[in-house]
């Protein structure tokens, strides 16, 4: 497996796989043509084509190329290695493609070039959750130090300034009303869920710190403000939930809260290895069940639970979860990508509150769950993985009434 370094990424929204990897290849690509080239022409395929206007992939991208001029061609067309495809072209003074180069953004801001792997260095010799745990239950040593061996002790200096600006992620969001960029007008509502989850019943008071935390991480990756992928822009808010949540309920040190980041870590690590994390790829499942499992996992840790439970928590995270489309309305990371991080931040919890009470015995284990959900999401009608094409973006009012504005 990777460096959780190349999970845990620290950028700005709306989304991972369709504005922080596009930025990034833009960026590549012109670092090796500047010389060269007069202008850019980028064409985008695939979900990247269907929601990228949404997600201002265009922007990003424009963006990175400046001072040079670019053009943008949208294509329905999906290359073969992954939905996510772009093709780079510099141009000559005339207009005449000179040199060009694919780029597939395969989720949480990861860019591959077409024909090769993610170069990144695998500095994990285990790739499975079987394999961490039996490394852990055979050395009696924790799951999170396993990733302090692997990583290094300078991973702690990393981690902590990704649970820096995840606190200051749910700060600012919970600090600010205003109406969320877009066609949709949408009013952010992390606020008001934060003021009445003061004087909430005990029975509420959870669900309410719960879900504005997650809300206000998600409002703030809608807004383009800063966040961290956990394991991706669109379900960045799940795990700063529920870490930010225990953090100030249990009056939890710093060093459990970064254990626990760092449990999550290895979850989220284990399916993008063995699966994806990418919802153009198997639907929001990818996404959100990731990130519910994450957060299930490090809620386990650091409310002292064993391997067995920790397993437990992100199995049900993810199992329960299975099948969940990614179809936005609009194309925009908001409906029903921001509410969906507050359910599935309570989820966490409740798997996590079930796991312990439970001692952890389950029947299925975490990494059939990712090899489940993996097929799943080949097994689904492309309409329903990022595209914009089917569900709540087609057959819903308020995308009628948004097509109705085009």
């Amino acid at each position: 497996m990777e460096s959780l370094r190349e999970l845990l990424c620290v950028g700005v929204g709306p989304s991972s796989s369709h504005t922080m990897g596009p930025r990034k290849a833009a960026n590549a690509f012109k670092r090796h043509t500047a010389e060269l080239a007069s202008s850019y022409r980028v064409t985008l395929y695939g979900s990247l084509s269907a929601t990228g206007k949404g997600h201002l992939t265009n922007t990003a991208i424009q963006k990175a190329l400046l001072p040079f001029d670019s053009e943008i061609i949208w294509s329905r067309e999906s290359l073969s290695q992954h939905p996510n495809g772009m093709l780079f072209e510099a141009l000559d003074k005339n207009g005449k493609s000179i040199e060009g180069r694919i780029y597939f953004s395969p989720g949480g801001g990861a860019i591959v070039e077409a024909g090769q792997s993610h170069a990144s260095k695998h500095i994990y010799q285990l790739n499975t959750f079987d394999e961490i745990k039996k490394w852990s239950d055979d050395t009696g040593k924790p799951i999170w130090k396993y990733v302090e061996e692997c990583e290094g002790e300078d991973i702690w200096d990393y981690l902590k300034a990704v649970w820096d600006v995840m606190k200051k992620a749910v700060k600012r969001g919970v600090q600010t009303e205003d109406v969320l960029p877009g066609v949709l007008k949408l009013q952010r509502r992390s606020r008001a869920f934060f003021l009445k989850s003061k004087w909430c019943a005990d029975h509420l008071k959870r669900t309410g710190r719960l879900a504005a935390y997650a809300l206000a991480v998600s409002e703030e990756n809608a807004s383009g403000g800063t966040i961290v992928t956990a394991p991706t822009c669109g379900a960045c808010g799940v795990v700063p939930a529920v870490l930010y949540y225990l953090f100030k309920t249990l009056r939890l040190t710093e060093h459990e809260i970064l254990r626990g980041l760092a449990v999550a870590s290895v979850i989220g690590n284990v399916t993008k290895t063995n699966a994806t994390i990418s919802g153009a790829e198997a639907g929001c499942q990818a996404e959100i069940g990731t990130a519910c499992a994450m957060a299930a996992a490090a809620a386990t840790q650091v409310m002292g639970g064993s391997n067995k439970e920790i397993e437990c928590a992100a199995e049900m995270g993810m199992e329960h979860h299975l099948g969940l489309t990614c179809d936005p309305i609009a194309g925009l990371v908001q409906i029903p990508c921001i509410e969906r991080n507050s359910i599935a931040a309570t989820r966490a919890m409740d798997c996590a509150d079930m796991a312990l009470l439970s001692g952890g015995e389950h029947r299925v284990t975490f990494d059939e769950v990712v090899a489940t959900m993996y097929q799943t999401g080949k097994d689904m009608n492309k309409s329903y993985r990022e595209t914009s094409l089917g569900g709540l973006a087609k057959l819903t009012k308020q995308s009628k009434d948004v097509e109705g504005l085009d």
